[in-house]
């Protein structure tokens, strides 16, 4: 059986209606301090498992240098957790100074195999100056994991607290803080720089209708943002 066809059978979703509209799946948040927090997003009930850690000095001078000597761009990859090492030196250099963003990235990688069963991940590390996605949106995959190394990281909104007609052309092209997607500027959580993040997406089975809603924050005038993304490959 796949990773994402293990569903947890403690918590049951019914879609009801209510004045002629599906209310929202329920979906919570699960956050610890601990890696272990990751395997929770195979709970029914989970759209966001966050790993919520802190970036040590050696890393974030690391990351500072990596983009201090790199223009903006995208390296995509795909990458096994056996030669996760050897494929980031050779895209992102083998210079010491960068060796602790190397290792980071490798481990993450590691863990995402091995989560979820897969022979190969798909890397992602964006370096870039203005947000990727701006508009709040769903992700039609199974699972993605997240992390920023250095900026502003990922916003996301509570699946209960949204009107996903909203969503897309369901805006009319108003913005998202005016479309009635949600009610509150408060509404929107942020991940901080460090953590560690699987975003359940629509493509999960029995998450249809609940794939976590999320964008890339605004970026004020001369900061930069460094986004690591895995996705599914081969299961």
């Amino acid at each position: 059986m796949s990773a994402v066809a293990i569903i947890d059978q403690e918590v049951t979703d019914q879609t009801k209606e209510c004045c002629g509209s599906p209310e929202p799946l329920f979906r919570r948040v699960s956050e610890r301090n601990d890696p272990e927090v990751l395997t929770d997003i195979y709970r029914n009930d989970t759209n966001i498992a966050i790993w919520k850690r802190d970036v040590s000095a050696e890393l974030i001078a690391a990351v500072d240098d990596f983009i201090n000597t790199n223009e903006m761009k995208r390296t995509m990859l795909a990458i096994t957790a056996k030669n996760a090492h050897e494929e980031l030196r050779k895209a992102i250099g083998t210079e010491k100074n960068i060796a602790p963003l190397v290792e980071d990235m490798a481990q993450l990688i590691d863990m995402f195999c091995c989560l979820f069963d897969l022979k190969r991940a798909g890397v992602r590390l964006t370096s870039m100056d203005q947000a990727m996605c701006p508009r709040f949106h769903v992700d039609k995959i199974p699972c993605r994991l997240v992390s920023t190394y250095q900026g502003i990281a990922t916003d996301w909104l509570p699946n209960h607290l949204v009107d996903r007609t909203k969503l897309g052309a369901g805006s009319e092209g108003k913005p998202d803080d005016i479309s009635g997607l949600f009610h509150d500027l408060s509404d929107i959580q942020c991940l901080n720089r460090g953590d560690v993040a699987l975003l359940k997406g629509e493509f999960w089975e029995g998450n249809e209708g609940a794939g976590l809603i999320h964008r890339s924050p605004p970026l004020p005038a001369g900061e930069h943002r460094l986004l690591l993304t895995l996705d599914f490959i081969d299961l």
